[in-house]
């Protein structure tokens, strides 16, 4: 497989706070990839550099070749922490927006995943709760085509019940040959999809590995080693 993302010692300061110190890592296409670490540790820093959205103070980072910027773009699909479309707005409204934003857009992905979740593209963002909310930009995100998905805290405020079909909705809607980087907490709730964790601390990297070879060397889930390692 080839190299997607390709960082090498990214180091990020916001004043006199190192969010992301020397970091260095390579991802393969193709993978489904747990990054992982405590609140603060430079997770969701890390996504934005990858999109673009922060630029490193110190060294470089490619995506398939490219530097962040209009043309990486293009092959990135990112679901931020936060919920960013006008309240105003339909959900058949921000359907309608990725479709004209994103050439990688597939419309009818979008309506069939609205269609399981029992969602009307009729209803308006404002009307609905911050679950709901979420759900409906992962739809948005998992509708594209892209090469790399960016995903940072997909299933944080959603009922336990909706876990198992956004995952679901995650694994069986990207293409082979793409990679996604999922960031969250709820460890134990992800951890049968991944093929690859990251565990980053203060900024730095702890870990690499595939989950299979962790579970062989360790002899334990990767929640139990993630508690182990952060001692929580």
């Amino acid at each position: 497989m080839s190299v997607i993302l390709d960082c090498k010692s990214l180091t990020k300061k916001f004043g006199s706070t190192t969010a992301l110190s020397d970091l260095s890592l390579s991802l393969e296409r193709g993978r489904i990839i747990g990054l992982l670490g405590p609140n603060g540790s430079g997770k969701t820093t890390l996504i934005k550099i990858i999109n673009g959205l922060l630029v490193p103070n110190e060294g470089s980072i490619t995506i398939a070749g490219m530097e962040p910027g209009v043309e990486s773009k293009k092959i990135i699909s990112f679901l931020p922490e936060r919920t960013y479309l006008p309240e105003w707005m339909k959900i058949s409204d921000a359907i309608s927006f990725f479709k004209d934003f994103y050439e990688d857009f597939e419309e009818k992905r979008a309506y069939d995943m609205l269609h399981r979740l029992n969602l009307d593209p009729a209803k308006r963002l404002k009307t609905l709760s911050k679950g709901t909310k979420e759900k409906v930009q992962l739809i948005l995100v998992m509708s594209r085509r892209a090469d790399l998905y960016c995903l940072d805290e997909p299933i944080g405020g959603v009922d336990p019940a909706a876990r198992d079909y956004i995952l679901n909705t995650i694994i069986t809607n990207y293409d082979e040959n793409a990679t996604v980087i999922l960031s969250t907490h709820l460890i134990a709730d992800i951890e049968n999809v991944l093929d690859e964790v990251i565990f980053i601390k203060e900024g730095r990297l702890v870990l690499h590995a595939p989950v299979d070879e962790i579970r062989e060397k360790e002899g334990k889930s990767i929640d139990s080693l993630f508690r182990e390692v952060f001692k929580c």
